[in-house]
């Protein structure tokens, strides 16, 4: 991989991770009045991809990229599972696999881990410091 595509999927991961975090600030309200462990659960991710972004923005390596597959990867997971199986005070979602700021977030949240996977399996392990 050049430098050129390294930095294409760098500051890419960085915009999809900005928006997926913006696609769930919407359904922070409805989520804390109908299911507040999901409200809960949608303010911190929407912290911590936000957070995740600026790290790679400014700090790009190994960890950050791992973060951000694994933050990434167990969002797509808890959306499908909330599609399949009815979560408490969220029966409503099962099968509402078409929701708008659904999909955005589950594309978005696909191209953070499509641009992290890679860049994490070139970037070689630091040594550790003593």
């Amino acid at each position: 991989m050049t430098t050129t595509a390294a930095r294409t999927l760098r500051w890419t991961l960085v915009g999809a991770a900005v928006l997926a975090a913006a696609a769930h600030v919407p359904g922070i309200g409805e989520h804390l009045e109908e299911a507040p462990y999901m409200g809960v659960l949608f303010a911190a991710f929407t912290l911590a991809c936000a957070g995740v972004a600026a790290v790679v923005a400014a700090r790009p390596g190994r960890g950050a990229y791992a973060a951000a597959a694994g933050l990434c990867g167990a969002a797509v997971l808890t959306y499908a599972a909330t599609r399949l199986v009815a979560f408490p005070q969220l029966a409503d979602d099962v099968g509402n696999w078409g929701e708008p700021l659904g999909v955005v977030s589950i594309a978005t949240e696909l191209v953070v881990l499509a641009c992290a996977l890679p860049l994490f399996r070139r970037t070689a392990p630091q040594p550790l410091s003593r």
